[in-house]
């Protein structure tokens, strides 16, 4: 019955919905910090958003090693995305980490980058990254940055293996069953990290919104979208991430991010868009 009320929902607002969800999962996520560690957070993220996902999709399993090999590398990037960004979000605010983050998959966009006007929206997101300089009055953690910027490459590494998975295995088969490697891979780390903390009631409760606004409901979501609409327009919807996640950390973590920090955020999401939009007709 949901499955059909969403197929009769425009594509467009499925994605806008996906975005949204996505950043308030980790709006949630970052209020956990004062009782579990982000690595904590990512472990809880993975580990119920794959059995709630297994759960829902019944995923089969006969497939070649060479094929789960490609699902362990996808699942260990799951892993370092996750652990790196809520690694971040606890120095940075989110909508900045945000931003740096996607600074991968737009890396992805500009070199497959076939006109000359994608140098210009190249220019545009590296000139929004040096106004989010940490060493300037910003104030921003160096260390935090790092974090934002490795889980970009993560990301990129992401969209890469994603591909290549989603043509061996159906629906979201390969990526539930990535997620479950990158639980297994992150919950060693959260356990000596928390302890019994990691399933209190309360923790766990709140763990598993945070597993079903972050993972479960946009994953879902994103794929009843993509079956109807173009992989470039999808791509342009994305683009407008850093920039719900500014409003998201505004409204519900109280994230206030100057006039200078907000302009880096609309050239990221501009040049994101510009990159992104020769590909819409594809």
């Amino acid at each position: 019955m949901l499955y059909q009320k969403m197929q009769g929902r425009s594509p467009i607002w499925l994605v806008l919905l996906a975005i949204a969800s996505i950043q308030i999962g980790s709006a949630v996520a970052k209020g956990l910090f004062d009782q579990i560690t982000p690595i904590g957070v990512a472990t809880l993220r993975l580990s119920l958003g794959a059995a709630l996902m297994v759960g829902l999709t019944r995923p089969p399993w006969r497939y070649r090693w060479q094929d789960y090999r490609l699902v362990v590398s996808l699942g260990l990037a799951m892993g370092g995305m996750n652990a790196l960004l809520y690694s971040a979000l606890a120095y940075i605010p989110l909508g900045v980490a945000v931003t740096l983050e996607f600074m991968g998959p737009l890396g992805v966009a500009l070199y497959h980058a076939r006109r000359w006007t994608d140098g210009l929206w190249g220019a545009m997101a590296i000139a929004g990254v040096v106004l989010l300089n940490p060493l300037d009055a910003s104030g921003f953690n160096p260390l935090g940055v790092a974090m934002a910027l490795g889980a970009g490459c993560c990301w990129a590494a992401y969209i890469v293996l994603s591909t290549r998975v989603g043509k061996v295995f159906e629906g979201t088969t390969g990526v539930t069953l990535a997620m479950g490697v990158g639980a297994m891979v992150l919950l060693p780390i959260g356990w000596m990290g928390n302890g019994g903390q990691l399933v209190a009631p309360p923790v766990l409760f709140v763990g598993m919104g945070v597993a079903l606004l972050a993972s479960v409901i946009p994953y879902t979501l994103e794929m009843t979208a993509l079956r109807r609409m173009p992989m470039g327009v999808f791509g342009i919807l994305m683009s407008l991430e850093p920039m719900v996640a500014s409003i998201v950390g505004l409204l519900i973590l109280g994230e206030y991010l100057g006039f200078k920090t907000a302009i880096a955020i609309l050239l990221v999401t501009f040049a994101s868009v510009g990159a992104t939009w020769p590909r819409s007709n594809q």
